[in-house]
């Protein structure tokens, strides 16, 4: 579904990737990890067309996405839940989605909120809820809600565990796996609680100093400690 070959691109003149490859195929959760600064988040926003690709090519369902607006790569099918829990915390939780959907047919916009509030409940009983009265889960179950509407083929999710407690995190990683297995979605997920990721992924990267330092099975990197420990170091 996603593969990126030889991806160097920065911010500004600082360059972040340096030749970075690898893929995504449908139906999968690819993890990347990686020490802090590594370009983990640069990928995401490279693929999404947040920053553009200085040298190399970013694939997507065979198609090179090189130098496509975010909007654009949106219609293709690629959406992309920030860090942060990122929601407009003066709108509602409905005033959220539909943002979400903003190039959906207004009817269309309706029904598809229907079916992704059914995978959400609580953002239902919420519905007329200012997003910033949201506990810190129910904001990143938000941002994971919004980022469904569009009906996308990937979603790329930046730490969506950060800031949350043990408990919301496992929460947040069920939904992730009930989005993949249930909805069909492909994704592409940014994490630094390792453990839990590796757990729920089907392949993993590990990212250092810009170029993939790892790609494999999660259970290689389960297995041995000391080699995750090495990739973190």
């Amino acid at each position: 579904m996603l593969e990126i070959r030889e991806l160097e691109t920065g911010y500004g003149k600082k360059q972040v990737l340096f030749g970075l490859s690898l893929e995504v195929r449908k139906g999968e959760i690819v993890a990347l990890i990686g020490p802090n600064g590594a370009g983990k988040s640069t990928v995401l926003k490279a693929v999404c067309g947040l920053i553009p690709t200085w040298k190399g090519q970013i694939l997507f369902e065979g198609r090179a996405t090189n130098g496509s607006t975010p909007a654009q790569n949106v219609a293709r099918g690629i959406t992309f839940a920030p860090q942060g829990n990122r929601v407009f915390d003066d709108l509602t939780v409905m005033e959220n989605l539909d943002i979400g959907g903003f190039q959906l047919p207004r009817k269309e916009l309706k029904e598809r909120i229907n079916q992704v509030l059914e995978m959400f409940p609580i953002l239902r009983e919420r519905c007329r809820q200012d997003a910033g009265n949201l506990s810190g889960g129910e904001q990143q179950m938000l941002a994971l809600a919004r980022a469904l509407v569009p009906r996308p083929k990937l979603l790329m999710l930046d730490e969506p565990s950060l800031g949350l407690s043990p408990s919301l995190v496992g929460t947040v990683f069920k939904k992730i796996v009930e989005i993949n297995r249930e909805a069909g979605v492909t994704i592409l997920i940014v994490e630094q609680k390792v453990r839990e990721v590796l757990d729920i992924c089907h392949r993993v990267y590990s990212i250092k100093l810009g170029k993939a330092a790892f790609a494999g099975a999660p259970e290689e990197l389960k297995e041995n400690k000391d080699k995750l420990k090495q990739l973190f170091l």
